[in-house]
């Protein structure tokens, strides 16, 4: 392409973090510029917020809808919309955009209940669109590496997952000395969905499961607590999990970890040797072994494979992070895009970001981390 991909937003204004996180990730590689976007339900802080990015005003627009509508019939519409409102929006945004015929590029989760994803999921088949779901942590480049470690059986034949994503952040609330630290629209079902704590960092811990793996959850049995006084919806989960090929696991979730800030961690284990990877220290993946030292691998460095070196932007030394990981998933979902609009084939193993079918087994997930919680950490398989 000549020009740069024409991004538009649906949330994310004035004071909205997740939204800025978003629209550095777009611009990291100027590939991408961002040039409309209903930023708010309120028009007036939309129209504010437009202004906060210098966007012509014509498109910044009152309501999705209306955007939806005037940038599919524009000739310099937009490529494709960015979506990063509330859980219980996101279904509702990405419908009308997909039906517009405008890719998605969607923050998790997909959607507010696997019915809906599904739905989502067949309209990206019917419609031939592009769709991105932000799961950002495989855009790591050691989660890169670890992917390919155990696709080319450097591991041996796997054994045990452990995944955990604990944050301690929450813990103040359980004796009611904190102030509330999980967001009110978070334990909120309407809003939030069924879970709170597995629907919003537990699929993370799972997305990276299945990321490095390639492996399904057959079934699994989940304990789901709200430790917090008066709330509806979970603050920690604990779940056992059966794999497919006889694997086991373990994925743990929490907001009430005390001490844990972001530790979302995986340990693979195999018949030759194991991985450990921490979100925390994302530079750093290492391999163990029964009978010889610990390696470390660094990120940056040429004896890695050709993901890890393809999503690193800078030398080895030189630390990067969440932004840079979010950005890959972008990068990668802008190929598409391009190659798409150009009438290019695909390359050969397809584009490396998350995509709506993944987002579909991380709803079958929270529905089954719920179901089984309900029923005394029952085994429940996952709906396909």
């Amino acid at each position: 392409m000549n020009r740069k991909l024409r991004m538009g937003m649906v949330g994310g204004g004035r004071g909205a973090f997740i939204g800025q996180i978003h629209r550095m990730a777009a611009n990291l590689d100027g590939k991408i510029e961002l040039i409309a976007g209903a930023f708010s339900s309120s028009p007036e802080k939309s129209k504010l917020s437009g202004e906060d990015f210098f966007l012509d005003p014509s498109r910044v627009y009152g309501s999705y809808q209306e955007m939806a509508t005037v940038e599919a019939a524009r000739e310099d519409g937009i490529d494709f919309v960015s979506i990063v409102v509330q859980n219980h929006l996101h279904f509702d945004v990405a419908k009308t955009f997909l039906e517009a015929g405008i890719n998605v590029i969607c923050d998790k989760p997909l959607a507010l209940n696997i019915e809906q994803g599904k739905e989502l999921q067949e309209l990206v088949k019917k419609g031939d669109v592009i769709f991105a779901l932000t799961h950002n942590y495989t855009g790591y480049p050691m989660v890169k590496e670890a992917k390919r470690m155990v696709a080319d059986g450097e591991l041996g034949r796997i054994l045990k997952i452990v995944a955990e994503y604990p944050q301690g952040y929450a813990v103040g609330d359980v004796e009611g000395e904190g102030t509330s630290k999980i967001a009110n629209w978070r334990a909120d079902p309407k809003i939030a969905g069924s879970s709170n704590c597995i629907g919003d960092i537990g699929t993370h811990a799972h997305n990276l499961v299945k990321y490095i793996t390639d492996l399904e959850i057959e079934e699994l049995a989940a304990e789901l607590t709200a430790f917090i006084p008066g709330r509806e919806l979970d603050d920690d989960g604990n779940c056992l999990v059966r794999f497919e090929g006889g694997v086991k696991g373990i994925i743990y979730a929490s907001q009430i970890s005390n001490g844990d800030e972001n530790n979302l961690n995986i340990r693979v284990y195999g018949t030759k040797a194991s991985l450990e990877w921490h979100q925390e220290e994302p530079n750093d993946l290492l391999v163990k072994f029964a009978n010889a030292p610990r390696e470390t691998y660094r990120r940056g460095n040429d004896y890695l494979g050709a993901a890890a070196q393809a999503n690193s932007r800078t030398p080895f030394a030189h630390p990067e992070g969440f932004i840079e990981a979010f950005a890959n998933v972008y990068l990668a979902a802008a190929a598409a895009i391009s190659d798409k609009i150009d009438g290019n084939e695909p390359p050969e193993g397809g584009y490396d970001y998350p995509t709506v079918d993944d987002g579909v087994a991380g709803m079958a997930f929270i529905k089954a981390c719920v179901d089984s919680s309900k029923n005394n950490a029952a085994w429940t398989k996952l709906e396909q």
